[in-house]
């Protein structure tokens, strides 16, 4: 069995989770082995997961699994993937799955390639694609155990509506004891998370200040994408620090990755060169930036945006 572990927040399953199952459909319709997907804690969309291809869904129902517990997680999810004779085990890369899949590979004796962005270049011997140095370089791994388990990237493939005749099974048992307690949750909430945003527009210090953050955000909602930030404008409290991209902040994939006034810094490229177009606005011709985009535009930025937003905002309106 190929075995995907949902990824459920605020009671509902997230988009890279289907991502995960149009992945292990696509490579279990390749070794004819039936698609499953374990769902632990609280999901409402539950059903969904059949609209993507699982042929079984298994979901372990308690509020006590709503919460991450990376050592209760593991062991939940290793003796289900020895119990059901899994080879494949396919995580979100994401916060939850850079903490349990290294986890998982110790447990099962598993061989382990984190950020996954291809289906495998050869499915005999398992060989798959991932960015290396910072994306400046693509790499072929190949996992040669019986037991593999991959993380995907986000926005590596669209989800695809494959419609499996699944039903819901339900799981109980006893669950491991939590070693550590959490006393406070805070989340993001009013706008698409970062790593599943497709689209981003990402402002730098050209903007000048926090007070010419409007124009970024005109621009963004007229496009119905999410903001970022380079890493000087969050240190500077201009913008919330889980709105900064790049090496130390979050890593995006995203299909359109729009820079305002940011000059590209080698730290910045690594958390956003994985992004399927770049566009680069800013007046300083010899910004790094430009020979990493796929267009660019050098001006003065408080000129060029306000007129892309009108275009968009345009173009929407005779589409409507």
């Amino acid at each position: 069995m190929i075995l995907v572990i949902a990824e459920n927040t605020g009671k509902k399953i997230k988009k890279s989770t289907f991502e995960a199952l149009t992945y292990g459909k696509k490579v279990a319709l390749e070794y004819s082995s039936p698609l499953g997907v374990l769902v632990l804690g609280s999901a409402e969309n539950i059903d969904d997961a059949k609209l993507y291809g699982a042929d079984n869904i298994y979901h372990w129902e308690d509020s006590r699994l709503d919460t991450l517990d990376s050592q209760v997680h593991t062991k939940i999810i290793s003796e289900f993937a020895k119990e059901k004779g899994v080879s494949l085990l396919i995580l979100s890369h994401s916060s939850m799955g850079k903490t349990i899949a290294g986890r998982l590979a110790i447990r099962l004796d598993a061989g382990l390639i984190s950020g996954v962005n291809s289906l495998p270049e050869n499915f005999q011997h398992f060989t798959v694609k991932k960015p290396v140095y910072s994306g400046k370089a693509i790499a072929n791994y190949t996992l040669l155990t019986p037991i593999k388990i991959i993380t995907l990237s986000s926005n590596a493939l669209q989800p695809e509506i494959l419609p499996a005749e699944s039903i819901v099974e339900k799981l109980t048992g006893d669950i491991p004891s939590a070693l550590t307690k959490v006393i406070e949750t805070k989340t993001q909430s009013g706008s698409i998370p970062l790593p599943e945003a497709e689209l981003v527009v990402s402002g730098g210090r050209g903007l000048k200040g926090p007070e010419n953050w409007g124009i970024l955000e005109d621009l963004a909602n007229a496009l119905g994408a999410t903001t970022a930030c380079s890493r000087p404008v969050a240190d500077a409290d201009w913008r919330p620090h889980h709105e900064h991209v790049g090496q130390t902040g979050v890593a995006i994939r995203p299909n359109l990755y729009i820079s305002l006034g940011i000059s590209g810094a080698i730290q910045h490229l690594a958390g956003v060169n994985n992004s399927k177009c770049i566009v680069v606005i800013n007046k300083d011709p010899e910004a790094p930036f430009f020979k990493a985009a796929d267009y660019g535009i050098c001006a003065d930025l408080f000129e060029v945006v306000p007129k892309l937003t009108e275009a968009v905002k345009k173009l929407k309106a005779e589409n409507a």
